[in-house]
């Protein structure tokens, strides 16, 4: 049997094993000329991790990454601390898997360095889908170059602006949410005492709000910054912003978040746009995954663990059928519930994280601040749905 994988990032990549895991042959068409992510940090929480140690790469990952002590919700101009929860061993012991920051290029290169030792030359670099046709015998993938790629199943994993999306449902309706993001990556050690705490931290204040986190064995800072505005709707990965515009979003607000705009080379910002659940994510003999299935806001930092967690699901029903179109089915009936709760989840939270009136952020902070002092690990029994969910053991429970 054999996959098409339209996109080698790290939905892609992470499907391609998966299914190499079951045996099965896998292409994987990527635009790109080269597999790499610019610069920017990931949380991968334990429901992701299970995944990785099920396939063999988590140790790498924690070579390459960087294990946090706890997670910290501070104010963002006083900087007074709400929340610390601890996570290292807690994690483990909690949620049954360690949770990681990581950078996305050391993801990706560990991700490929696996796909190339268990299927040499399988990513197709320089090529992407464009278009698909299907029959009962199998699906054609129509490539970017002019050729053509045929298999038992076409998955979607070609991100928030997919053609594959596109082509099974016609294009989407994106709406704008008022928020654009910033991000940056800073070499610790020109931060002096404003480096970051060594925790996964999220800072809140008046329409706006930044995470904090450190990566690659603690070398390098990660700054993301989402600021609630209307004069810029661009979405692009790729669109450099200005350190005057970003200092402008952030005036005031504490020395760690300041100090890392104006330390960073680049600075990238894009526009936030949200999507309902799709209708459907599986046509036939094709079915998408992660960003092209259900594309969410980074307010839960899920974004990643949720294609994770597809890739497993969807290997686990390939396996072992030739029933290609009722085994896509199964695939979306286990993963659409609690793709479409993150969802949800990650919407909510901007509200969380932005409150503007004085009632508001009493009313938000202020039990925060007294579960803080009171029971500092009631922070992460909120995280338990998410964090404690395990898609390996999810898969064997539906004997698939």
């Amino acid at each position: 049997m054999k996959a098409i994988i339209a996109g080698g990032g790290i939905g892609g990549l992470t499907a391609a094993l998966c299914l190499k895991e079951i045996g099965w042959d896998v292409e994987v068409p990527e635009q790109a000329a080269e597999l790499g992510e610019i610069g920017a940090g990931l949380q991968m929480s334990p429901n992701a991790m299970k995944v990785f140690e099920a396939l063999g790469i988590d140790a790498r990952l924690a070579t390459d990454g960087f294990e946090p002590e706890g997670i910290e919700l501070r104010m963002g101009v006083s900087g007074l601390p709400l929340i610390h929860a601890p996570l290292g061993e807690t994690a483990r012991r909690r949620w049954g898997a360690p949770y990681l920051h990581i950078h996305r290029a050391d993801l990706v290169s560990a991700l490929a360095d696996a796909l190339e030792t268990r299927a040499p030359d399988a990513v197709r670099l320089g090529q992407s889908v464009v278009s698909y046709d299907q029959d009962t015998s199998g699906v054609t993938a129509h490539l970017s170059n002019g050729t053509s790629l045929s298999g038992d199943v076409l998955i979607g994993a070609d991100g928030i602006h997919s053609v594959v999306r596109t082509t099974m449902l016609g294009p989407d309706k994106p709406t704008f949410t008022g928020n654009v993001a910033w991000r940056a990556v800073v070499p610790v050690d020109r931060l002096g005492s404003d480096a970051p705490n060594p925790v996964a931290g999220a800072w809140m204040g008046r329409g706006k709000h930044a995470v904090t986190y450190l990566l690659r064995r603690g070398e390098l800072a990660n700054f993301v910054g989402v600021v609630e505005r209307d004069d810029w709707t661009k979405e692009s990965w790729n669109e450099r912003g200005t350190r005057e515009d970003a200092l402008s979003d952030f005036d005031g607000w504490h020395p760690t978040i300041t100090r890392l705009i104006e330390e960073a080379d680049a600075l990238y910002r894009w526009a936030l746009f949200d999507r309902p659940p799709l209708p459907r994510w599986t046509d036939g003999r094709v079915a998408l995954l992660g960003d092209a299935a259900h594309p969410m806001l980074p307010f839960m930092a899920q974004g990643a663990a949720m294609a994770i967690e597809d890739a497993w699901a969807l290997a686990s029903v390939l396996r072992n059928t030739t029933e290609i179109e009722p085994a896509l089915s199964t695939y979306q009936t286990i993963r659409f519930a609690r793709a479409s709760a993150v969802q949800a989840g990650s919407r909510a939270n901007a509200t969380t994280f932005h409150q503007r009136s004085f009632p508001g952020r009493l009313k938000t902070y202020g039990p925060m601040w007294l579960a803080g002092r009171i029971a500092p690990k009631i922070g992460l029994k909120r995280q338990d749905r998410v964090y404690g969910y395990d898609i390996v053991a999810e898969m064997k429970a539906h004997a698939v």
